[in-house]
């Protein structure tokens, strides 16, 4: 398992994981019709692109193959959180936030805030995460469950 930071070069790669990520979903959970408009954000949403440009993060990867990453952007918001559908619940999602974490506090930031899925909330909150509010948004006219969390990161 490796992991070292995002480069731009990344780019593509990233988002075949993030399609991947969201198509696996738990179809109880998502529905076809949501995950095909999540999914196209990937290549709709500026706010990808700009995140993996601008944002601070980091992947995994086994045998040259990206199985996971993580970005902050803005340097106080996680935006983009995704793992490979065959890749999920093997402790990957920790071990990437624990360093979004640790390079957080390494620059000084207080906190650090995110938009958790209905799965990936769950990952947070056993980091130590704390809700907010869950909150609807509206991709490509269908409706999505979230939740806006927060944890305290300062000593």
């Amino acid at each position: 398992m490796n992991l070292r930071q995002i480069t731009i070069k990344d780019q593509l790669e990233l988002k075949k994981v993030y399609f991947d990520s969201i198509q696996s979903l738990d179809h109880k959970i998502y529905s076809q019709e949501q995950k095909r408009a999540w999914s196209s954000q990937a290549w709709d949403n500026p706010n990808f692109d700009l995140s993996i440009a601008q944002g601070k993060g980091w992947l995994l990867s086994e045998k040259g193959i990206i199985i996971a990453f993580a970005i902050r952007y803005p340097k106080k918001r996680i935006s983009l959180f995704y793992c490979k559908g065959k890749f999920q619940r093997k402790g990957y999602g920790s071990k990437l936030l624990q360093k979004l974490e640790s390079e957080a506090k390494k620059e000084g930031l207080d906190f650090l805030s995110t938009e958790a899925s209905l799965i990936s909330y769950q990952l947070f909150l056993k980091n130590k995460w704390e809700i907010i509010r869950k909150e609807k948004i509206i991709i490509n006219n269908i409706f999505f469950d979230r939740y806006k969390m927060f944890k305290n990161i300062k000593n």
